[in-house]
């Protein structure tokens, strides 16, 4: 073997966050899978997400996506064998309803979820006041609602539990970034930083908002961007004031309080306006807050953390083999809903590779759906 070049692996995965992980996982059974990311196991978009798991969406893909994934994490121990429980809390979601329009919205979003087994349902302003105490329900036509939806307490633990039980299954974790891709004969070569290089059979390009930057050179152009996204933290309250995670689109606003006490809330906007920053968007957070949940009212806030969202024009991820590119493959652009999907995406992605399935649910999210105008708007992002 030349000096400079290491070994030859069957599939190489570029992102060491819960997508990659997920995929190698899922892999590490029937190839040599190596996972290669410089910057350490989910430290890039998979590094702030609070947890959420959600079922509740608007097109038929991302709750078929979000229901096999639920279904895996209720088996989580046996699956993964965590070596820290992540402590899943099915604390529902309610998606809250100003006006008529917006109820209409939700309306349809149910009968889609329900008619894919998602026990979702729509309710009015007084059950919406029932089932989330500390809401004023005064300001709502009504809301949608789904109970089994929750959240992780420990998320890291999840990303580490892959982490770990992949490579208990043989796959590598290599602390290197890729710098650039090469078609190399039948496979490819990753080039390294510091100047070595390795060969794979094939690559899965999993790396978030990095992906477009790998994959330019190569000709290939992907409409992802990366979008900020902050959260406001309060210090942790020994007051249990708000159980299911709240959520209204018109308002631009989520919150939740987590299992060490500590509330979490965000303005859906914030980081999308230039020159706007933390004053205008905790203004905004407290505006909502005094109308919807004024058990929150006294709550200070005084964390701001921010991430960023690999998104995609039409809210939904770029899975699938690049076309003209034999042997490259692309699992991005999952605008911050890597969590609560890893285990499907993995699955679909894993299974794709090994040409062991062909599943539709692929067919709808290839890079190829920019150029045909064929886009599948999900407004359900949060």
């Amino acid at each position: 073997m030349p000096n400079g070049t290491q070994r030859a692996t069957d599939i190489a995965i570029v992102g060491a966050g819960i997508t990659g992980l997920s995929i190698a996982w899922h892999l590490a059974d029937k190839a040599s899978v190596r996972v290669f990311d410089g910057s350490g196991v989910g430290s890039g978009a998979t590094a702030i997400q609070p947890g959420g798991v959600r079922q509740q969406w608007g097109t038929e893909v991302a709750c078929l996506m979000a229901r096999e994934a639920l279904a895996f994490y209720a088996e989580i121990g046996e699956r993964l064998q965590p070596a820290v429980d992540p402590a899943f809390q099915a604390c529902g979601y309610l998606f809250a309803c100003h006006t008529p329009e917006e109820l209409a919205v939700q309306a349809k979003n149910v009968a889609l979820q329900n008619r894919v087994g998602i026990p979702s349902r729509l309710i009015g302003p007084d059950e919406a006041g029932a089932l989330v105490p500390g809401l004023d329900p005064s300001s709502l036509s009504g809301g949608a609602w789904c109970e089994s939806d929750g959240y992780f307490d420990r998320p890291q633990a999840v990303v580490a539990a892959f982490a770990d039980d992949m490579q208990r299954k043989g796959a590598t974790i290599v602390d290197r970034h890729v710098e650039r891709l090469e078609h190399d004969g039948s496979g490819w070569r990753l080039v390294l930083r510091g100047g070595e290089s390795t060969q794979a059979q094939a690559v899965v390009v999993a790396a978030a908002y990095d992906s477009p930057a790998l994959l330019a050179p190569l000709g290939v152009a992907l409409p992802i961007t990366r979008a900020s996204r902050s959260l406001f933290y309060s210090d942790p309250i020994r007051e249990r004031l708000l159980e299911p995670l709240v959520v209204s689109h018109e308002r631009g606003f989520a919150a939740k309080q987590l299992a060490d006490g500590s509330v979490l809330a965000a303005d859906l906007s914030a980081g999308t306006v230039p020159g706007e920053g933390r004053e205008v968007w905790h203004r905004r957070v407290r505006a909502t807050i005094t109308e919807l949940v004024p058990i929150l009212e006294y709550v200070s806030f005084p964390v701001l953390v921010e991430g960023f969202y690999d998104v995609t024009p039409d809210r939904q991820p770029i899975f699938g083999e690049i076309q003209d590119h034999d042997g490259l493959w692309i699992a991005a652009g999952l605008n911050g809903r890597g969590l609560m999907m890893a285990p499907a995406v993995g699955r679909l992605l894993a299974d794709s590779i090994l040409g062991e399935t062909a599943d539709p649910t692929l067919d709808s999210l290839t890079l190829a759906r920019f150029d045909q105008d064929e886009l599948v708007h999900e407004a359900q992002v949060v």
